[in-house]
């Protein structure tokens, strides 16, 4: 017997029974944008490998270890996208939105990474993500903070979510802290764990970024960025704080909230929360000024943030905060003999032409009327249409409650159309 195929390690289904948690998640993330201007934009899963190495840069983690990259039959080395903001940019460019004009952009779907799978962690999993283009002021930063707060309000999260904010300045800014630490950590090598040491000459900043307890004190002690700001970064940065206070959100300064990417300036924040363990971050964002014309468009200020939808719905679970199942059939449709069920397929259709809203599940298969019973039960409609002999014979149909103690209610067929409007308004 041959050996049965399962799904890449890191790569999960997602099941029936779980993907109506996913669907309503999406239909608030699509509310909640549409409420602010922007617009969907879809690109390709497969990058040209350049892409990625010009915008994260080739000795970084993601780079040299996690990216899916292969050539293909022309030779062509391409990637599976590991992140967005890179195909979102590249897309821009390509066909001309970014020239003059703001755009404001989002996007959903698969990202993929060879990490070592662990619950939140996955090798394909799936972001959000929201990119602003053409605005440079910080009203635009205060305001997409502020509609991901709107997003955690709808999704009943908002009170198990902790903002971070922090600036990381210009370049040159950033050039000049980069020296000071690596002076400092320099000092302190051998206090450095692994990770750290490696990080210490290629990008020292992202030594920050340690979980590892004992190497929290001397994090701590390291020199802060935001007091080598520039005037122009410090003035973003306090008018930033000022719409956040006058809207009442609540957020940290985080001096060691950084980002491992040279394309990130001034503000970058992050939605934590300490219901998710090791893998507390669940939405990361930022000013990225530099990107596009690093990668070939005009000088276009830019911010956006992304989101991940496995954590999401970890959250989601921890707090109880979502639908407890999914949308079940209002409707199982049982017949009774061959006259019958071609008058159902008639009335079947004719109800969803009218009521698209309308979930109706008609009986296949046959079967005695127990067994369809029992398939009405499990399916978890709420109403049986029941369709005999005798109820064709009288024009009539018979309706029984599934999940009410109602008596059963025999209706004219040329009535079920208005009574199953009714229902559907008083189900709403």
């Amino acid at each position: 017997m041959e050996k049965v195929i399962q799904a890449i390690r890191g790569m999960n289904d997602v099941l029936p029974n779980e993907s109506f948690a996913w669907q309503w998640i999406e239909q608030i993330l699509k509310e909640v944008v549409d409420q602010y201007g922007y617009q969907e934009i879809r690109f390709p899963i497969l990058e040209y490998t350049s892409l990625f190495k010009r915008t994260i840069g080739e000795v970084t983690d993601i780079v040299e270890k996690e990216m899916y990259t292969f050539e293909d039959r022309n030779g062509d080395s391409l990637t599976l996208r590991p992140e967005g903001t890179a195909c979102c940019v590249r897309a821009g460019i390509e066909h001309g939105l970014l020239y003059n004009q703001v755009r404001r952009l989002w996007y959903k779907g698969p990202m993929f990474r060879h990490e070592r799978p662990q619950k939140g962690r996955y090798r394909q999993f799936y972001q959000f993500g929201a990119e602003v283009f053409g605005l440079k002021g910080p009203d635009i930063d205060a305001e997409m903070i502020l509609m991901s707060v709107r997003l955690w309000k709808r999704l009943s999260i908002a009170d198990h979510l902790t903002l971070h904010l922090n600036s990381l300045g210009t370049a040159e800014t950033r050039a000049l802290y980069r020296r000071e630490l690596l002076s400092y950590f320099s000092a302190h090598q051998r206090e450095l764990d692994e990770d750290s040491q490696k990080r210490l000459h290629r990008n020292p900043m992202r030594i920050l970024d340690s979980k590892n307890p004992a190497m929290q004190a001397l994090i701590k002690n390291a020199p802060k960025l935001m007091d080598m700001l520039d005037p122009d970064s410090q003035a973003h940065f306090d008018q930033l704080r000022g719409f956040l206070d006058a809207t009442g959100v609540r957020y940290e300064i985080d001096p060691c909230l950084v980002r491992g990417l040279d394309y990130y300036t001034k503000t970058v924040f992050e939605w934590t929360t300490d219901r998710l363990g090791a893998q507390g971050t669940l939405c990361a964002g930022g000013r990225f000024d530099a990107l596009v014309e690093q990668l070939g468009g005009p000088a276009t200020e830019a911010i956006g943030f992304a989101l991940g939808f496995e954590r999401l719905l970890a959250l989601m679970e921890a707090v109880q905060a979502f639908p407890m199942q999914a949308a079940m059939p209002h409707v199982y449709f049982i017949y009774m003999g061959e006259a019958a069920e071609k008058r159902a397929f008639v009335l079947a259709e004719s109800l969803k032409d009218v009521l698209p809203a309308l979930r109706l599940v008609l009986n296949m298969g046959g079967g005695s009327f127990k067994n369809q019973f029992k398939k009405a039960d499990k399916s978890g409609a709420r109403l049986a249409f029941i369709l005999g002999e005798e109820e064709l014979a009288q024009e009539k149909i018979a309706i029984k409650f599934l999940r009410e103690e109602k008596m059963q209610e025999n209706i004219p067929l040329q009535s079920l159309t208005q009574y199953m409007k009714e229902f559907l308004e008083d189900f709403r």
